[in-house]
């Protein structure tokens, strides 16, 4: 029998004696705002991924030894309504023939793997195929003929070697047509731009014909970002593409950015953050992808995870990423697979 301490037990009381939510009004309902509430049906995890063949090594902690498993039974309660269940044959059944592809870096990669494994669990019975080409990871329903992609790219922008160096050109996007025939496209861009050392991708930066040693951040981050809403603007058709954008995803790798020791991480967190705030600072990138997607001439859907990520310091691989620390990613099942239950619930608008 699993053994709880006084402290965990009086937290897992205050989360289930939490309203568990309603149909809520819609005037009032924010996917975005509320918090994680321990769920006590069983509903949580929606999938077993021992039994999920698509999860990168990295990301299967319990596979990796991850001892503890509370962190699975979370669910997010978002202020004013609640989450529609994801089914997968419904989703199947909704995009029957269309194309569906993630473009980013490793934590659209995250998404991608999160939305196969759901699907996967409703789905064993269809004849599915995956293949992996270059950059390009593919799953196919054949009953359905749906196609989810994941292309991986992290700047969106085009980043090319000349004979100076490695140049990130943040007005050009030239491989774009690759999106084109795309029915839903995720896009998401961050983690690449905040890579510093041997990390660090590119040496210039490079508007029109001026290359850039340096600039702010933040500012290339901007010029990057509107390249990328004017391609969308131009390329795309808001009558048969819906376009979305993963927003900032939380890491952990200090404990003072939520009241915590600075020398704390995500290593051997078991509990979310309690309540609706994050005690922490916000990403000056969260600002920019809201002003960027909101000059927009058809804005992209906005998947705000900020705050719900910065509230599950416990949902990272930490050391059960088979290497180092990783307070970044999320282990699958977990927080990836509530991205892709709010992104179905905004489907079902449509």
């Amino acid at each position: 029998m699993l053994k709880m301490s006084v402290r965990t037990l009086c937290f897992l009381l205050v989360y289930v004696s939490t309203l568990e939510g309603g149909d809520g009004d819609e005037k009032t309902c924010d996917l975005f705002k509320g918090k994680w509430i321990w769920d006590k049906s069983g509903a949580y995890p929606m999938y077993n991924a021992l039994e999920c063949p698509f999860i990168s090594p990295g990301l299967n902690c319990q596979k990796n030894g991850r001892p503890d498993n509370m962190y699975l039974n979370f669910r997010w309660q978002p202020h004013g309504c609640l989450l529609s269940r994801f089914d997968g044959d419904d989703f199947l059944r909704r995009n029957k023939g269309k194309k569906i592809m993630f473009v980013g870096d490793s934590l659209s990669y995250n998404q991608w793997q999160s939305l196969a494994c759901l699907l996967y669990r409703h789905g064993r019975r269809y004849n599915l195929r995956l293949t992996h080409q270059g950059a390009f990871s593919t799953i196919f329903y054949p009953e359905h003929e749906v196609t989810i992609t994941y292309l991986k790219n992290g700047f969106l922008v085009d980043l090319v070697t000349e004979e100076k160096g490695r140049v990130l050109r943040l007005d050009s996007i030239s491989r774009g047509r690759m999106w084109e025939d795309a029915d839903i496209l995720i896009f998401n861009s961050y983690h690449w731009w905040i890579h510093g050392g041997p990390l660090k991708s590119w040496d210039y930066y490079q508007v029109g014909e001026r290359l850039y040693r340096d600039m702010a951040l933040m500012d290339a981050y901007k010029i990057a970002l509107t390249t990328w809403a004017r391609w969308v603007d131009s390329n795309t058709n808001p009558t048969k593409t819906r376009v979305f954008f993963q927003g900032i995803s939380a890491v952990h790798y200090e404990g003072k950015d939520w009241g915590a020791a600075s020398l704390e991480t995500c290593d051997g967190q078991t509990e979310p953050i309690p309540g609706f705030n994050y005690p922490g600072k916000r990403y000056v990138a969260e600002q920019v992808v809201k002003d960027v997607i909101s000059k927009m001439k058809h804005p992209a859907n906005l998947l705000d995870i900020t705050l719900l990520t910065q509230l599950r310091k416990d949902g990272h691989p930490s050391r059960y990423a088979g290497g180092t620390l990783d307070c970044s990613h999320w282990c699958l099942a977990g927080v990836p697979d509530t991205w892709n239950q709010i992104m179905y619930t905004m489907l079902l608008k449509d």
